[in-house]
């Protein structure tokens, strides 16, 4: 029997050449990146665990809020990000003093560590978790 983690790696890799759109969730239509780990949630638990407000490309920038860690916390399992393993969500800010506002989940790519995410302009895609993008991680979560 496979794992939460397990699964929702595999999800995630059906998702791969998904175009980018902001704010979908769509599995070969359109996702953003939380767009992606709304449908891998959807597809392991049935249901969205609650309804998303309509967000800008900003975010919550001009606000300083941290909405989508916030969020996170209220659904998931935060974790040590030491201990974070395939499978689990990681939440990403792009730049020094920003809010985190890209996400992701991790994988093993080919015995090295990588995330599924979705990129603008490049749609769903599985990277390497190069030393730039570790260094971008504020946050660990477990899928319940």
């Amino acid at each position: 029997m496979s794992t939460v983690a397990d699964r929702a790696v595999a999800i995630a890799r059906r998702w791969i050449g998904t175009p980018y759109r902001h704010q979908a969730a769509c599995c070969g239509a359109g996702a953003d990146c939380l767009g992606l780990i709304r449908g891998i949630w959807r597809e392991l638990y049935g249901a969205e665990p609650e309804a998303v407000p309509a967000y800008s490309m900003d975010w919550s920038e001009p606000q300083r809020e941290e909405r989508l860690w916030l969020a996170a916390r209220r659904h998931m399992r935060e974790r040590r990000c030491e201990e974070a393993r395939p499978g689990d969500v990681i939440l990403f800010r792009m730049r020094d003093g920003g809010v985190a506002k890209h996400i992701g989940l991790l994988c093993d790519s080919n015995g090295a560590p990588g995330f599924i995410h979705a990129y603008s302009g490049r749609g769903v895609i599985e990277s390497p978790l190069s030393q730039p993008w570790q260094r971008r991680i504020v946050a660990c979560f477990q899928f319940p």
